[in-house]
């Protein structure tokens, strides 16, 4: 268990917060001088009043009444003093005019408010949870303002007669059945935290029945350049070791939570359920299971899984004990079960297959036992029997391959209702696939760059390249899980199997590490690096099909409580206008005038979808509400019927001080990426990588004739190039 003391103090401190113990003696002090200064009783009577009812006088004196009295009543103003800078806090934490000011340059009000800001929220260090309760409530749009946002971001979309029935499907729903959903949804905001993320976890993620592999999982990938040890054993053993110690750091709440700006905090709700959690298969919806504490991990090594402590004699297992048990593992010559081997291939398929599978057939006898350790473990590990790594003598197929294997494997080797699977190569590269329902990549990728920078920077590798330390005379062995896997179950194994086969075979993916350039060129351009992004995925993808189409990329919500994300539509009509102009070659300077303004109308876009003010999270509840009550909306289903073929996300760094990559630049990861979202269009990750580098993953399916990922890939490049020029900056590969 964690350690309850800590635990308990944790929360403590989180409760009082921005309180502390030092605060509560600077106010006892001062109001019990401030009492005996104007020689008044310090209890306010409290006990004179008492003393009516209850003779207090027979078991303390009127001094200790007094002492006793002022304690009680110095402790409710601090308490009053606490809530009044916790209420004054979510009062500033719901201005964002900050957000409008240019980058470097801050006026007074600005000021003024950040300063407002530190000082309410105390002067003790804050852990993970101290600022939930400060958040404000994610705030409720007027569909007023969703309907003509809504109408703008399709304009570009549509020809003249498409736009008119367009809006006339919107003016009619606005004016019909939107004040009535509304009304409903109000009355949501007022009692929950937020109106959004309960049933977006419900209805995006755990209502689906489509396989969660490819279609939702996502993964993350090791350094591009830095091979740490090529012993899969050690590197096992570092990494374990290093997640291991996140989650200590994490059910401590020692985590410092992530600040804008080191002063505007973020909700950390999602991380509650990084550990010890698994996604568990129903009929009509999944369920998210969480456990408070689990002691193991278990490993999957050539169809066989071992449970493994994470624990001997009261203490975590070292890095080099941690290797010796994988060592153990990788020694075992046992063959897998009946059934065993392609057991998880339940995972990867439909999820109605599985759920029936599940309770048919193991949730009973051995097979209960050994489901429980997977289901309950701190997180699934995979030893996988391939090698993947970047190979510079062939970038673009040893990529492809590794993204692929991080994404889907041979889609029976990882357990992808696991919060997350680590991959471990057999040449000692790493990776994570990671289930989405319970958090977004952000959360994830937190964890991972702690990994990565205690495995290769902190804990390090012996001459040998094996972890330091020592093995453990004693250590007992890992424990082989039993399965009795019956006929009927494995005939299920195999139609998931073929299913999820299908949906692998059909991924097509490469990825680009953009070296020619990176923020610190587009900064020089007086342009938000994202913004500069998402205009080329545009000239990029007019460019790839001939044609604009809806857009997706990915907003973070976690300025409001329990926040998630929302939607930039960035396919705006400023930025459409900038591509034609490349693409009728206007002059130079039209061309740079329209960048411009399609870079400020994203900045817009993006800050209005932080700020709760976005189209799609408001239109999806309001759809809700609509199925709640069977009242169908035509406008509600085309909207949500709408195939988002363009679908983008950033994975921000959010802690470049671990890795200093001005002297270190090869202590780069490459980031992420997950599978296309439709059928005829295309998945793209980057990340913003130090100064020079922007990793790009990008995605599609072989299926669609109309999709090519390597094709893609050469036209963001070009056009990222093409934008630089228009700021007559050469990239450093031209210099």
């Amino acid at each position: 268990m964690p350690d309850l003391l800590q635990v308990l103090q944790n929360g403590i401190m989180t409760g009082v917060y921005p309180g502390s113990a030092p605060g509560l003696m600077l106010v006892l002090a001062g109001y019990m001088g401030r009492a005996k200064y104007a020689q008044v009783d310090p209890s306010l009577g409290l006990f004179h009043k008492i003393g009516k009812y209850v003779p207090v006088s027979k078991y303390m004196s009127l001094d200790n009444q007094s002492r006793v009295g002022g304690i009680l009543v110095g402790t409710g103003l601090w308490v009053v003093i606490i809530f009044t800078m916790r209420s004054m806090l979510k009062g500033l934490l719901s201005w964002f005019g900050w957000m409008n000011e240019r980058h470097g340059s801050l006026t007074w009000k600005t000021r003024i408010w950040l300063a407002l800001v530190k000082i309410f929220s105390g002067m003790q260090t804050p852990n993970l949870y101290s600022f939930q309760t400060s958040l404000p409530n994610l705030p409720l749009p007027s569909v007023k303002e969703t309907m003509k946002r809504y109408l703008e971001s399709v304009r570009p979309l549509l020809d003249d007669e498409e736009y008119k029935k367009m809006k006339e499907l919107a003016l009619d729903f606005q004016k019909t059945l939107a004040p009535k959903l509304q009304w409903y949804l109000k009355l949501k905001s007022l009692w929950a935290t937020n109106y959004v993320s309960d049933w977006w976890e419900e209805y995006i993620y755990l209502r689906s029945r489509n396989p969660i592999m490819v279609n939702s999982n996502y993964y993350a990938m090791d350094f591009l350049y830095v091979f740490p040890t090529h012993h899969q054993a050690a590197r096992a053993g570092n990494t374990i070791h290093a997640i291991m110690l996140y989650r200590r750091k994490l059910d401590r709440a020692q985590i410092k939570p992530l600040m804008l700006q080191n002063t505007i905090p973020m909700c950390s709700s999602q991380y509650e359920c990084m550990f010890n959690t698994s996604r568990i298969p129903g009929i009509e919806t999944d369920t998210l299971q969480h456990v408070s504490d689990s002691r193991h991990i278990v490993v999957y090594h050539k169809g066989r899984y071992f449970k493994v402590s994470m624990f001997y004699d009261g203490r975590l297992l070292l890095p080099r004990e941690i290797e010796q048990q994988i060592e153990r593992i990788l020694a075992d010559t046992s063959e897998p079960q009946p059934g065993e081997e392609k057991l998880a291939s339940l995972t990867a398929g439909d999820r109605v297959p599985w759920a029936c599978a599940r309770d048919a057939y193991l949730r009973q006898g051995k097979n209960r036992h050994s489901l429980d350790a997977v289901e309950k473990a701190a997180f699934f590990v995979t030893l996988d029997d391939t090698e993947q790594r970047h190979d510079p003598d062939d970038p673009v197929e040893s990529l492809h391959k590794f993204g692929k294997s991080l994404l889907h494997g041979k889609c029976y080797d990882r357990w992808f209702d696991k919060s997350f699977n680590l991959i471990i190569y057999k040449n000692g590269t790493i990776g994570l696939n990671a289930e989405h329902s319970w958090a977004d990549a952000p959360i994830i990728g937190h964890l991972w760059e702690h990994v990565l920078s205690t495995d290769a920077i902190k804990l390090g590798y012996t001459d040998d390249y094996h972890c330091k330390g020592q093995p453990h005379r004693n250590l007992p062995g890992p424990q082989r899980l039993q399965w009795n896997i019956p006929p009927e179950c494995q005939t299920m194994i195999a139609n998931s199997l073929s299913v999820a086969q299908a949906l692998a075979d059909d991924v097509d993916m490469v990825i680009i590490p953009f070296q020619e350039f990176g923020k610190g060129l587009i900064k020089k351009c007086k342009t938000s690096p994202d913004a500069f992004i998402q205009i080329a995925l545009q000239l990029a993808h007019f460019r790839d099909k001939g044609k604009f189409c809806l857009t997706y990329e990915a907003s973070m919500t976690r300025l409001f409580r329990e926040g998630r994300t929302e939607t930039v539509r960035s396919c705006t009509n400023e930025t459409c206008a900038f591509v034609k102009a490349m693409v009728n070659n206007e002059t130079r300077e039209k061309k740079l005038s329209l960048l411009k303004q399609a870079a400020e109308m994203h900045q817009q876009m993006y800050r209005l979808a932080m700020t709760g003010k976005g189209i799609d999270r408001h239109l999806f509840c309001l759809y809700v509400i609509s199925q709640y009550l069977q009242q169908d909306s035509p406008f509600l289903k085309k909207v949500l019927s709408e195939p988002w073929r363009l679908s983008t996300s950033q994975t921000p760094m959010q802690q470049p001080e671990l890795f200093d990559l001005v002297n270190h630049p090869e202590y780069v990861s490459s980031g992420g990426g997950f599978g296309p979202v439709a059928d005829d269009g295309y998945g793209v990750a980057y990340i913003i990588v130090g100064e020079n580098l922007i990793n790009f993953h990008i995605s599609c399916k072989c299926s669609s004739p109309e999709t090519d990922a390597r094709r893609f890939g050469r036209n963001i490049k070009q056009a990222m190039l093409d934008m630089l020029e228009l700021f007559q900056l050469k990239p450093r590969a031209l210099k």
